[in-house]
């Protein structure tokens, strides 16, 4: 029997807690819980983890300052779970060394799906890539800074999230259940359109034009494409004046 992958969880919620663990078990992971923030690193040397799921607001050393101790002794998939709704604590954590967040109430599928991909990752020796980069276009997932020609563009946290995925999978068509599952944590219900109105959101931010898109492209029946090499700059002739053209004579 292959072992499991390991889970350590890091909230003083003791419901929560319970169930995130019940949860976790159900789907095959083995997982250990501790409730402050100085429990940790003992833990951490003797478990070994795979994966670390951790409370921003700790008693005794907050979740934020645990990161970074974890973040100096190893690159392991550290997933932030914080019960603000503002991008404060999720900034904070990503400056710190976290690799995403989780807000609260959690999601069961939602979590699921975010441990999964980090797992993927880690199973395939597959890099966790924190920038991609095409033509004009870099996105910094860390920072949550996107650069296109040369100026920052704001976007929301969906938008960004929304932008990052499809970029992740550039060339390949994301059908929308997929993007549910990922972004929202539930199956599409085959009505709800609202990444069809953040895709036109993006469009207008990029200079894609909506009636021949060729960054961001909507593929009828099937999903969304993003298009990797749409984002050059446009190619400049370097022809040489033809001798049959008329001159300017010297003045």
């Amino acid at each position: 029997m292959p072992n499991k992958n390991r889970i350590l969880l890091v909230e003083d919620d003791i419901i929560l807690a319970n169930w995130i663990v019940e949860y976790l078990i159900e789907q095959q992971y083995d997982v250990r819980h501790v409730e402050r923030g100085e429990q940790v690193m003992e833990l951490f040397n003797q478990f070994n983890p795979d994966i670390v799921l951790l409370d921003v607001m700790l008693p005794g050393i907050s979740g934020i300052e645990v990161c970074r101790q974890l973040r100096e002794k190893s690159a392991l998939p550290i997933i932030m779970l914080t019960a603000r709704a503002d991008e404060y604590d999720e900034v904070i954590g990503l400056e710190a060394g976290a690799n995403d967040y989780v807000i609260k109430p959690v999601r069961p599928r939602a979590l699921l799906a975010r441990v999964k991909n980090f797992m993927l990752h880690a199973s395939t020796n597959q890099p966790i890539v924190d920038r991609l980069e095409f033509g004009q276009l870099s996105i910094d997932q860390q920072s949550k800074r996107v650069i296109f020609q040369e100026k920052e563009i704001d976007l929301s946290t969906n938008l960004f999230s929304f932008l990052w995925y499809l970029a992740s999978n550039a060339g390949l068509v994301i059908d929308r259940e997929s993007v549910f599952q990922a972004l929202k944590g539930r199956e599409y219900d085959g009505l709800d359109r609202r990444f069809d109105v953040m895709l036109s959101t993006l469009r207008k931010l990029f200079s894609d034009d909506p009636q021949k898109p060729k960054k961001f492209k909507t593929i009828w029946g099937k999903g969304y494409l993003f298009v990797a090499d749409a984002w050059q700059l446009p190619q400049q002739s370097t022809q040489e004046p033809s001798q049959n053209t008329p001159q300017e004579p010297h003045r």
